[in-house]
């Protein structure tokens, strides 16, 4: 008799927390709306993530642009230095 008490004590309380714990297969409104918000968040921060790529690919290429410039202004004055003789 102690065993079957203790059985259907255990049992109320496996079920009791089973009621309590409210496990639903599908997500809240709330929590469907928040999850839009971060996936709205995750295109836009994508979005500059790739605007930003871009713009440092742009800048990479004004860089590369610019120092062939400076090695072609100093090979030109390395021939005018040569040139004068010194």
């Amino acid at each position: 008799m102690h065993k079957i008490r203790l059985f259907l004590i255990a049992a109320l309380f496996l079920s009791g927390g089973l009621i309590l714990s409210s496990c639903s297969s599908s997500p809240s409104d709330e929590e469907m709306a928040q999850l839009n918000r971060l996936q709205d968040q995750v295109r836009s921060l994508e979005n500059d993530v790739r605007k930003l790529q871009g713009d440092k690919a742009n800048l990479e290429k004004q860089v590369a642009e610019k120092n062939g410039k400076l090695q072609q202004c100093q090979a030109d004055q390395e021939a005018v230095k040569k040139g004068m003789g010194k």
